[in-house]
């Protein structure tokens, strides 16, 4: 009679999750949170690490005025609309500015005047279409820039931080155009110029991003290229007393969420900088 001799089964022992990395993920949190609160005015807040899809949020589906934050999707709109073969953004040569070139202006000068020649070009209709067909409901144009009466009438440009951050995490991972368009726009966002987030990283790390600013609202999203750890970060504010308390705060916000994503990114599961 032949014994069965059955082993102990042997399981895979799990991976623990450090404590210490929670902690610090909670304090970052509510240090967001309490910034939010402070603020002299309405703030939101909304963050997303691109590689875990790890979040922060703050306000963030609250609805806010957008000044020239706006200029994104009206980018997005026009190199779809180029890669369609709708427009072409190079001129035929000549003297007259190329569509790319106004793109340039819109986002590094934040131009006005080739905004709303874009706009003009590219059809409102067609950005907010464009809004709801990448799932974003609450973001819309409404007005070209500088109009003063739909300003009277409250009839501004909308978005929520969330939305924000879900769109540049779209455009980021290719879902919004073909990769040689996306890498077109993201070369474009990231221009150099000093902003509100820029403040708050260090000169090396790249960010592609659109500030917004006008009267009682300041705000900034984008994308911080962080090696190994890159991020979405989209901080918004309205009612504000002071403009310039409104940019230290953002930069502020910046500045601490820069410095998590670091210590993660240089640092080995348990804590210890990496050499």
């Amino acid at each position: 009679m032949l014994a069965l001799v059955l082993a102990a089964p042997v399981f895979a022992q799990a991976p623990q999750v450090n404590p210490l990395a929670g902690d610090l993920k909670l304090k970052l949190a509510k240090q967001l949170q309490q910034m939010a609160g402070e603020f002299d005015g309405v703030m939101g807040i909304a963050v997303k690490d691109l590689g875990t899809g790890e979040t922060f949020f703050a306000n963030a589906d609250t609805v806010f005025p957008q000044a020239s934050s706006i200029k994104i999707p009206i980018l997005l709109e026009l190199f779809r609309q180029a890669q369609t073969g709708t427009l072409k953004l190079f001129s035929d040569g000549g003297s007259a500015l190329s569509l790319r070139d106004l793109a340039v202006l819109m986002i590094v000068l934040s131009d006005n005047t080739a905004t709303n020649l874009l706009i003009d070009r590219v059809g409102m209709q067609n950005v907010n279409d464009n809004l709801r067909r990448l799932g974003l409901s609450q973001t819309r144009l409404q007005r070209i820039m500088r109009d003063v009466d739909a300003q009277r009438a409250s009839r501004e440009n909308l978005s929520t931080p969330r939305e924000m951050v879900t769109l540049l995490e779209m455009l980021d991972a290719g879902k919004a155009l073909d990769p040689k368009h996306t890498q077109a726009v993201l070369e474009i966002l990231k221009y150099s110029k000093s902003t509100p987030l820029r403040r708050g990283l260090p000169d090396n790390v790249p960010l592609a991003s659109k500030t917004g600013g006008m009267g009682g609202v300041s705000c900034e999203s984008g994308i911080v290229y962080l090696a190994g750890k890159p991020y979405a970060i989209s901080v918004m504010t309205t009612f504000d007393k002071d403009s310039d308390a409104a940019d230290s705060t953002i930069t502020e916000v910046s500045r601490r969420v820069y410095s998590y994503f670091e210590r993660l990114a240089r640092s080995n599961s348990i804590g210890a900088r990496l050499p």
